[in-house]
């Protein structure tokens, strides 16, 4: 990278770069497309659970949670589609009963399909929030790109939150969502101001990179996960597909999460 006199040092600028690289290789994954009325990782979200929300997985973890939360009235259900179909507003079910199934969801979300459980039905919540911060507009070029980092910043909480017994999951989720975005808009605006004063680069990331530094140096924390996977799509070159099976995740979501931890810890 080319850098005007005066501003930051020649590792900061590389880790730029190489940091930009791993969002553009996240994004330009067929996964991530703009968003139309035919093609848009909402949709691709809502194809992949109908996949998994009646898979034997599934069913599974819809006995635990029968089994945890027995006063749910959920025994009579087949798989986690029902448990999503009874949280639509159309099922019959009273708003204090729906509320009660997604505080239960919230307390399981340490349960990888529980927490795609509660992900999918989030999924209106989540777009609204988008909305209501206009989806980055003047900031971020793609709307899509915004719902990509909230449904990762929404599996974060999720993650963050497992265990919580809160009466109004719901609401709050959303509203911490909206708080996480919100910040990390600016973070990107502010970005886009710093990231003006130099030339870009798409130079591929070297072995011995000051990102592949920073990578190391996540390794053995709560972030060992995200570093691995990010070092094999970035110095190794696998698909997205590839690592999503090895990780036993959905290559959507997988997708998001690679994302938004290449903009929040590497830029």
């Amino acid at each position: 990278m080319c850098v005007r006199s005066g501003t930051v040092s020649v590792m900061r600028n590389v880790l730029f770069a190489g940091a930009a690289r791993v969002v553009r290789q996240c994004a330009s994954s067929p996964l991530l497309i703009a968003m139309t009325n035919s093609t848009d990782l909402l949709g691709q979200l809502r194809r992949e659970w109908r996949r998994l929300g009646c898979s034997s997985d599934a069913r599974v973890a819809l006995a635990l949670l029968v089994d945890r939360h027995g006063d749910l009235g959920l025994d009579h259900m087949c798989d986690l589609t029902d448990v999503v179909a009874a949280l639509e507003a159309r099922s019959g079910r009273h708003v204090l009963e729906r509320a009660a199934i997604v505080q239960a969801l919230l307390e399981e979300s340490g349960h990888p399909l529980l927490r795609r459980t509660l992900l999918q039905t989030m999924l209106p919540g989540i777009v609204s929030v988008c909305r209501q911060l206009r989806f980055g507009d003047g900031i971020i070029r793609d709307p899509s790109d915004t719902v990509a980092m909230a449904v990762g910043l929404a599996s974060e909480l999720m993650v963050d939150w497992a265990g919580q017994s809160r009466q109004y999951a719901a609401p709050d989720l959303l509203s911490a969502l909206r708080g996480r975005l919100r910040r990390w808009l600016l973070k990107e605006k502010e970005a886009m101001r710093s990231l003006s004063a130099y030339d870009q680069h798409d130079d591929p990331a070297m072995a011995t990179s000051p990102l592949e530094a920073r990578l190391a140096s996540y390794r053995g924390s709560q972030y060992d996960r995200m570093a691995r996977l990010t070092y094999a799509r970035v110095f190794e070159g696998r698909s997205l597909r590839e690592l999503a099976r090895d990780d036993h995740s959905a290559p959507s979501s997988l997708q998001a999460e690679l994302q938004h931890f290449a903009i929040r810890f590497l830029i």
